[in-house]
């Protein structure tokens, strides 16, 4: 029984009411899917790849457990991106099927919807842990300066800047991610940790572009986070660290019936500012 409820919500059929119907179609939908694009990324390095609207991105752990940090961005304007801190709000700290990836302010919409994730029945563990991460971000090399005194070079951070300079981004778009398959909590003293991912090979998480997204995506230096990344016990994780499957499908357009991109929101964007008279 929850002793508090959630502190944003919406009536029945709202917003945040995903179509569970419709979004349990299009993730059990698989022999009318048409494979469009599929790639592999490296360890310790990132990609940037095109998802279009009604289409499908699965990502999979194609030799084992590896962390993914992912990023989004609107194909078409990059200024509206992935919002994590509201995803949480909205949604969940740790997300799954029928979760939605919403955006930054002022178009606040839901970018993408979670279809499928085979590690949906992980739930808690023992320590508190729960998979694909929205409490954290990504490393990057600033913090590892900070704590290690190593400017590492292949941080998440860095495999996301380089990924997305095709695209004409830089450092400043990359923003904070949702870490797929990455298994993380709070202490008893309300501190982050994250612990090792109870992914294995053939693992998947995907999900459903509600707009045509630009997506990125970083197979994390710290590998399935088994060696701890900072502190007095950090190690080398290279040997513990997997590249990753990229597979992008189209929907068949049965499945799709009853979906519509989803529109910015409606709100006039005044903010209680009037334009002042010229003198």
């Amino acid at each position: 029984m929850r002793l508090t409820q959630a502190a944003y919500q919406s009536d029945p059929g709202g917003p945040l009411d995903a179509d569970r119907e419709l979004y349990r179609r299009i993730g059990e939908e698989q022999d009318g899917r048409e494979l469009v694009d599929s790639f592999v990324v490296p360890i310790r390095s990132g990609r940037a790849w095109r998802v279009p609207a009604g289409h499908v991105c699965r990502i999979v752990t194609i030799e084992g457990p590896q962390v993914a940090d992912l990023n989004l961005w609107n194909a078409h304007d990059p200024r509206e991106r992935m919002w994590a801190s509201r995803t949480r709000q909205l949604q969940a700290a740790h997300v799954s099927v029928f979760d939605r990836l919403w955006s930054t302010l002022p178009f606040l919409r839901p970018m993408a919807t979670i279809t499928g994730d085979s590690l949906a029945g992980y739930g808690t563990d023992a320590e508190g842990g729960r998979v694909h991460d929205l409490l954290g971000t990504r490393c990057d090399p600033y913090v590892s300066q900070m704590l290690n005194g190593v400017g590492f070079d292949y941080h998440c951070h860095s495999n996301l800047t380089r990924a997305i300079r095709p695209w004409h981004l830089t450092e400043f778009d990359v923003h904070d991610v949702l870490n797929v398959f990455q298994c993380t909590g709070l202490n008893d003293d309300d501190e982050y940790f994250m612990k090792s991912s109870p992914a294995r090979n053939g693992d998947y998480f995907e999900f459903f572009a509600e707009i045509d997204l630009l997506a990125a995506v970083s197979t994390c230096p710290g590998g399935d986070l088994s060696v701890p990344m900072f502190g007095p016990d950090a190690g080398d994780a290279e040997s513990v660290c997997r590249p990753l499957g990229i597979e992008v499908h189209k929907a068949h357009t049965g499945v799709l019936q009853g979906w519509e991109p989803p529109q910015p929101a409606d709100y006039g964007g005044g903010h209680g500012l009037t334009a002042r008279p010229r003198s």
